[in-house]
């Protein structure tokens, strides 16, 4: 289990039809989860549609440990990315809670103004998710932090959302320490640097329109837009809940600093675990359990104002445990559709037409 490269798969290859049916039932699984009981969580479906493989394989004469040793193969690849989403969902509790978070909605409120906001907020995202090579770190940190500011200048959630969303997913792919940029060359046989440019020249002209679109969007706010009160509430709760330093910003410079010089992403996201720990226990005052429970259920606000409690109760691992169970679900769907050559031969037919 130790040893990712997949072995020789000499059992035959199914037919097209035997390729395609379990995932088009599972597909079918996933619709009336969504339409009919309009639920929209795909755990179940999921988990159902490694049952409808397995029966489907066992039928054309593979045993349960060879599916077996190709689910948790492709699960063994992803492990990574759970636990960079562990470690994410402990930065974003110690840094609300160590105040990292709160000072940053408040020196943004009063430093940005609402016509460069969104470029701003892309720009900043993309930088600190290159610079630290996770897009789920970014948004989740950083990017709460820019929902907060945004929601003061009057400037809509769902433009902050797509601003945030977009400068940190560029960051994430251009990024040397990015999970998913080094499994990707690593899967296809090829170097990191090689992948990296090759994306370059779909990556970065999205980027730059992406730029231009929000910066015309942008134009449409002004001061005028501000709700001034909203915004003074928010500064007002910060100010009274936490003591707010620029010295608080240390958790996130020790996190772009570390991963400047090229530490591995793990141990640099979990270094700002340790420095907003430490800036909650010696800025906040908060004790080592109240530090701890953070770590694994998030920070949960209590200043009374709703918007406010709002978007600083978050983090912990457990925030983090929809989509990490999800994500484990789905490799061991994909590992089982690549142990009995389904995917193969899915790709051979795509590729000869």
């Amino acid at each position: 289990m130790s040893d990712a490269t997949p072995e020789i798969n000499t059992q035959p290859k199914p037919s097209l039809f035997m390729a395609v049916l379990p995932i088009a039932l599972t597909l079918g699984l996933l619709l009336v989860q969504l339409v009919v009981f309009e639920d929209f969580t795909p755990h179940i479906p999921l988990a159902f549609g490694i049952v409808i493989t397995g029966l489907l394989a066992l039928f054309r004469g593979y045993q349960w440990k060879e599916m077996e040793e190709g689910i948790f193969r492709v699960i063994f690849i992803g492990l990574q990315s759970v636990a960079i989403l562990m470690t994410v969902g402990m930065i974003i509790g110690t840094w609300i809670l160590g105040g990292t978070v709160p000072v940053m909605i408040y020196y943004g409120l009063q430093l940005i103004t609402p016509s460069l906001f969104l470029v701003v907020a892309m720009l900043i995202c993309a930088i600190v998710s290159l610079a630290t090579g996770t897009s789920w770190g970014t948004t989740g940190t950083l990017g709460i932090a820019l929902v907060g500011i945004g929601s003061g200048l009057g400037i809509p959630m769902h433009l902050v959302g797509g601003a945030v969303v977009s400068g940190a997913f560029f960051g994430d792919k251009m990024s040397p320490l990015s999970d998913t940029t080094n499994l990707a060359p690593a899967v296809c046989g090829t170097d990191l640097f090689s992948h990296i440019k090759n994306m370059t020249s779909t990556t970065v002209p999205a980027m730059l329109i992406a730029l231009v679109l929000y910066f015309i969007i942008g134009l449409g706010y002004t001061s005028e837009t501000m709700n001034a009160q909203g915004i003074e509430i928010y500064t007002a709760k910060i100010a009274e809940t936490f003591y707010l330093s620029p010295v608080l910003l240390l958790p996130a410079l020790v996190v772009i600093g570390l991963a400047m010089k090229k530490f591995p992403a793990i141990p640099t996201l979990f270094a700002g675990v340790v420095a907003g720990s430490l800036t909650a226990v010696f800025a906040q005052g908060a004790s080592i359990h109240e530090v701890f429970i953070a770590m694994q259920s998030g920070y949960v606000s209590e200043t009374g104002v709703a918007a406010v409690d709002k978007l600083l109760s978050k983090g912990g691992i457990q925030s983090m445990m929809w989509v990490t169970s999800l994500m484990l679900i789905a490799l061991g769907f994909g590992g089982i559709l690549e142990r009995t050559r389904s995917l193969e031969v899915i790709l051979d037919h795509v590729l000869t037409q």
